[in-house]
């Protein structure tokens, strides 16, 4: 403990007498000052115990005194010495009296008692006390050492609980609370994941101080909880909760401190085991791709659980911004962490990925390029958090945004069918296929099943697919734009009633002879027989392209 007034009373060579604030001696002292300026404050810091003669104070003026008192006590001067026998030689009543008003603690200093006995007194406790601090943060480091090496993180947070007299908290990189110590610190430790967001936000390392109120079941919760995130790249992996009933004081401040190296340490080493699974990510991927499923079970083995055995989707998601990306996948739900950044293929990697930890699935992701794929549990958490990732930022596109062709820096989604090991490439190609559609369509995101089930027309619309459209048909208008018939809507309902000719002429109300003519100049003008199915395909396509809205 640092000195207080207390224990300078009761130092038995100071032999100070107590003359006012009798109760509030438990005050701790910073340091000790000799001042006999009338206005010592401006150069007080606060905790100080001021020692006086009163060479140039009127100490017997009662109004003199009580400014000079309540000007020392608002500075947050702790306590006054006065040498007795130097200039006075009693305390003078004035100022006992102005100090008992304002409730500093007023101490008597003897003719025989140096000042200088009291500043050494104060310097070798302060002095102690902060060896004693070290000593113990020493002592703390190497107990929580022992206790991460031997029960993992779990036991460095319940060494930690102890050694702060209070509670302890370890978050993944979803904010989601992975351990705690005690175990009834886990209610405590979920009410504060939107802090722990928030302090992830900020780049590491970052800390915060959160006030709350205390769990009414355990006397043990603390009403202050100090937040730290881990990790050392500029997006932290996980943060550390410690929740103690007051600040911590110097010791525990050490062991805190030691803690947040040690969890750090390990996460850099989790960090290098994860670059590792992410080659082991790559290469599983790869063989099914191939058609390789049995290689690609061998290889991982039971590190993705029953993922490659049911029944999954296939996403493939793609970013201009990827080409700055940094790399971001997990191979398992463990929850490492990324660093997305401003990526929007790092963004929705983490999403997939917390999602998954939440729900305890497996998740495979692996960058690809400039590209992402993700296997995910088809019906799982992992692929509905894309799927909701990409609608929240469709509805957050202003209304003339989107448009084909897409955005280069946008996130576009491709979803396949679900599949399973054995259709792996067929499930990719159908989430490339997904994904081409959504950048046609100016979409974010786009599932190959309903692709299928709608209208081709609407993959039609490209700039590429206007512009031949409108030159196969540019010479028919030309045509009809001198008024020497309608060659364009003569062709239109002779497709659309796939060349029955009375049908055909009876929707233009001409004569069927007056259609065969017109349709014999439009093979004369485009210089293509329309016996040939190629050429009406692209005919009636190309009307359909061009069609008005």
């Amino acid at each position: 403990m640092p000195p207080t007034l207390a224990s300078l009373v009761h130092h038995s060579a100071l032999k100070l007498t107590v003359r006012a604030g009798e109760d509030r001696l438990d005050v701790p002292v910073r340091w000790a000052h000799v001042s006999e300026l009338a206005d010592p404050v401006p150069y007080m810091e606060g905790g100080e115990l001021l020692l006086i003669t009163a060479l140039k104070l009127d100490a017997e003026d009662p109004e003199a005194m009580h400014r000079y008192v309540k000007r020392l006590a608002g500075a947050g001067v702790v306590g006054l010495g006065f040498a007795v026998g130097v200039n006075y030689d009693d305390v003078p009543e004035a100022l006992v009296d102005a100090a008992r008003q304002e409730g500093l603690p007023l101490l008597e200093v003897p003719r025989r008692t140096p000042f200088l006995a009291i500043s050494k007194a104060v310097s070798a406790a302060i002095a102690a006390d902060q060896y004693r601090a070290v000593t113990a943060g020493f002592a703390a480091q190497r107990e929580l050492t022992r206790r991460i090496l031997t029960d993992g993180p779990e036991g460095l947070l319940a060494a930690l609980a102890a050694q702060v007299d209070g509670w302890a908290a370890l978050y993944d990189a979803s904010g989601a609370v992975v351990a705690t110590a005690p175990e009834w610190a886990g209610r405590r430790a979920a009410r504060l994941t939107a802090d722990v967001q928030r302090l992830r936000e900020r780049p590491a390392p970052a800390s915060s101080v959160v006030g709350g109120a205390g769990n009414t079941e355990h006397s043990e919760n603390a009403d202050r909880v100090e937040l730290h995130s881990l990790g050392t790249s500029r997006r932290p992996r996980s943060a550390l909760a410690v929740g103690t009933a007051a600040a911590l004081g110097t010791a525990e401040r050490y062991a805190v401190h030691s803690a947040i190296a040690l969890l750090t340490l390990t996460t850099e080493r989790s960090r290098s085991l994860h670059e590792a699974g992410l080659r082991i990510d790559a290469a599983v991927l790869r063989m099914l791709l191939a058609g390789e499923p049995d290689h690609a079970r061998t290889v991982a083995g039971d590190l993705y659980g029953g993922l490659l055995d049911a029944p999954f989707r296939m996403i493939v998601a793609e970013s201009g911004a990827a080409r700055n990306r940094t790399s971001t996948a997990t191979h398992t739900a463990a929850g490492t962490g990324g660093d997305p950044g401003g990526d929007p293929l790092g963004v929705l990697a983490e999403a997939a990925e917390s999602a998954a930890a939440r729900a305890g699935e497996a998740v495979l992701i692996v960058p690809d390029g400039e590209r992402l794929v993700v296997l995910a549990t088809d019906g799982g958490a992992a692929v509905a958090a894309c799927v909701e990732h990409a609608s929240a930022l469709e509805a957050a596109r202003p209304a003339a945004e989107p448009r084909a062709g897409g955005d280069e820096e946008s996130l576009v989604v491709g979803l396949s069918a679900p599949s399973g090991p054995i259709a792996a490439a067929t499930a990719y190609k159908q989430a490339q296929q997904a994904l081409s559609v959504a950048r046609r369509r100016g979409r974010v995101c786009v599932e190959h099943e309903h692709v299928a089930a709608g209208s081709v027309l609407p993959l039609l619309a490209d700039d590429a697919v206007r512009a031949f459209a409108d030159g196969l048909l540019r010479a028919l208008r030309d045509h009809d734009a001198t008024g020497r018939g309608d060659l364009v809507a003569s062709l239109r309902a002779w497709l659309s009633r796939h060349g029955q000719w009375d049908a055909a002429a009876a929707d233009l109300g001409v004569h069927r002879h007056t259609l065969r003519y017109r349709m014999r100049r439009v093979e004369e003008i485009l210089g293509r027989s329309l016996d040939d199915p190629d050429v009406r395909m692209e005919l009636w396509l190309a009307l359909k392209t061009t069609a008005p809205e």
